[in-house]
């Protein structure tokens, strides 16, 4: 028995030895494993450290360090007085990232209400953006600061801001389809704004930024390109004369119940336009509003100047040196028959000096004296003084309306050329074609721009038949004439009336007009012209005397007080 439990107990002992053993070295195979591990990562640190280091800082910075743009100011537009007609303010778009954006039934509406779209409808924009995978939907653009404020409180996940430009139009209407508009990316779409929209754009710059894992910008780090802002323009422009002018002009309009209407107002010795505006118009700060109206009609739209052209007829009468402005022409019965075809006059004036011809605005009279002259006499002087041509401004959209040579073929067609009809032109050239009987015979390119010294300009009127012009044109004006609402108190005045009827569907309508009214002042020493076109007059007596006079009266009147220009009417 002693002998058997010896033998049992060495065993156990041995047993306890091995299991000892066993322990010792698992822990010294953990603490290597540990030590390996360490070993690796201290390497892994050290080559990171000092292989990898330019590569890290790469991909470290590619996801927190961003290159963004920093908008230029566009150049802003003046007038001749350096107040500014066009400015770039700064204003905020919001926008989402749709996978990330998902607000509550509460900020959904809220958001709605601040940014004024109706809530399904920004709803389902979001949801069509994110069933397409983007990560990029604009809200709202051209926000003011107030309204982001507000937004920003709102803390919702997915949604961003950025700071951008938006122009701005102080004088709304009344210079609208002269300087047009730029579009939401501050690029020009209209006028004044796409003619010069080059000049005006300014050169944006680039700066890096720190964002957070949000996209939120954190930091400026440091300006990559310095930003340029774009280049200034002053226009010829007076904003007195051309407030004046739409007022005048949508007041004719109105009481005339007519559908549009056009004004200019030219300084005949630089060429410049001091005021060129429409009616109706439209608020180019409200580009939903900005969709009808568009164009600058005085510049686009063509039509038949009608009697105004007669004083052009009848220079070229005394330029034949066949007729004086005494010279005697008989219009009775009140008709004239040129082939087949009838000219007519309102009554039958009988005979009639040349300068009662125009003073009552004769069209027998007319005719018969251009009938009586080479054929070409009349298309030729129509020719120089700038009618089918462009008118210099460049304008987007200019027309260069129409002189149809195939009238000195047909006498029925040189008639009614004489008188207005058979050709088409743009109410600037008409105007342009006026100053040169005000610039003593000289014509000169017209210009929107700030003019400090006039161009040459090219003789197409002797200076003596330029003058004796004016003493014809004022005495439409003076008693008798068919311009007498067209006076102005204190001054002398040369001008003329035209009433052409519009073309229908079947041909000249009886019942719709245009009336027009041009004149110069002061007639002593002329410097400003003004135009009154009133489109398409309902009225029975819808004449160029008795609707466009008026307001050509009213505008010429605030242009001469404007200009300071002293009283020439003793």
């Amino acid at each position: 028995m002693g002998s058997y439990g010896a033998r049992a107990k060495k065993p156990l002992m041995v047993q306890r030895k091995q299991g000892t053993a066993f322990i010792a070295w698992r822990f010294y195979c953990i603490v290597l494993m540990i030590c390996l591990i360490i070993i690796s990562l201290i390497a892994k640190i050290v080559y990171l450290d000092l292989v990898q280091q330019a590569f890290l800082r790469t991909a470290g910075n590619s996801r927190s360090f961003r290159v963004i743009d920093i908008p230029a100011f566009r150049g802003i537009i003046f007038d001749r007085n350096g107040h500014p007609l066009a400015v770039s303010v700064a204003v905020y778009s919001i926008w989402v990232n749709p996978q990330h954006f998902s607000p509550g039934a509460n900020a959904w509406q809220a958001l709605s209400q601040l940014l004024g779209l109706k809530l399904q409808r920004m709803q389902q924009h979001v949801l069509r953006y994110k069933q397409q995978g983007r990560e990029f939907c604009y809200l709202r653009r051209g926000l003011d600061a107030k309204t982001v404020t507000a937004i920003k409180k709102l803390n919702i996940a997915g949604l961003y801001w950025q700071s951008e430009q938006k122009r701005y139009y102080p004088e709304a209407e009344v210079t609208s389809q002269l300087l047009g508009f730029a579009n939401v990316d501050d690029h020009g779409q209209e006028g004044v704004e796409l003619w010069f929209d080059k000049w005006l754009q300014g050169t944006p710059g680039k700066k890096m930024v720190v964002r957070d894992r949000l996209g939120n910008v954190i930091a400026d780090v440091r300006d990559v390109k310095v930003p340029h802002p774009g280049n200034h323009l002053v226009l010829s422009i007076d904003t007195r004369m051309q407030y004046v002018a739409y007022r005048e002009l949508e007041r004719g309009v109105s009481i005339n119940q007519a559908v549009s209407g056009t004004a200019i107002v030219l300084n005949v010795l630089t060429g410049e336009i001091l005021a060129i505006t429409n009616y109706p118009a439209f608020d180019p700060n409200h580009r939903n509003a900005a969709t009808k109206n568009l164009r600058n009609n005085a510049v686009t739209d063509l039509f038949e100047p009608g009697s105004t052209i007669k004083a052009f007829s009848l220079a070229t009468a005394l330029a034949s040196k066949k007729f004086t402005p005494h010279s005697l022409i008989d219009t009775s019965p009140g008709w004239l028959r040129v082939g087949q075809n009838v000219v007519k006059d309102a009554k039958n004036y009988g005979t009639l000096t040349l300068t009662q011809i125009l003073q009552v605005s004769s069209n027998v009279g007319t005719a018969k004296a251009i009938l009586s002259l080479p054929a070409q006499s009349l298309w030729s002087l129509l020719q120089n003084v700038g009618f089918g041509e462009a008118t210099g401004i460049e304008f987007p959209g200019e027309k260069l309306g129409l002189l149809n040579q195939s009238a000195q073929n047909s006498p029925f067609m040189l008639a009614t050329l004489s008188f207005g009809y058979g050709m088409a032109a743009t109410a600037l050239q008409l105007a342009r074609a006026y100053a040169v009987f005000a610039n003593d015979g000289v014509k000169l390119p017209l210009t929107l721009l700030r003019r400090y010294q006039p161009p040459p300009g090219e003789r197409v009127m002797p200076s003596l038949l330029a003058q004796q012009m004016l003493v014809l044109l004022e005495s439409v004006v003076n008693k008798g004439g068919t311009g007498q609402l067209a006076r102005v108190a204190g001054y002398r005045v040369a001008g003329k009336t035209g009433t052409v009827r519009v073309v229908g569907a079947h041909g000249y309508d009886r019942k719709r007009h245009d009336s027009i009214f041009i004149g110069i002042a002061p007639v002593s020493k002329p410097l400003l012209l003004s135009l009154v076109v009133i489109h398409d007059s309902k009225l029975s007596n819808a004449s160029g005397g008795s609707i466009a006079a008026p307001v050509f009266s009213a505008i010429m009147s605030a242009a001469l007080s404007i200009m300071n220009i002293a009283p020439d009417l003793d």
